[in-house]
């Protein structure tokens, strides 16, 4: 298991995993975005940091299966 880790990380590094990198990472930058806009205002609402950070990771984390449903390997 852990080998197949490297070796697909290995493939990511080398960019050859997947067809179009650029979407990978459009994607990703979504996620990424969308978990840090909900924990910035999820704190500025006055809930606690800790449930806003639990909020917005489970959030963001149910996000990522659907952004990155469409992209294609190599």
């Amino acid at each position: 298991m852990f080998e197949m880790f490297l070796h697909s990380v290995s493939l990511f590094l080398q960019g050859k995993l997947f067809q179009d990198i650029h979407k990978v990472f459009r994607q990703a930058g979504i996620g990424i975005s969308v978990g840090a806009i909900l924990l910035i205002v999820s704190v500025k609402a006055g809930l606690a940091l800790w449930i806003a950070v639990l909020l917005s990771s489970l959030i963001s984390g149910a996000l990522q299966p659907w952004l990155f449903k469409d992209l294609k390997y190599r």
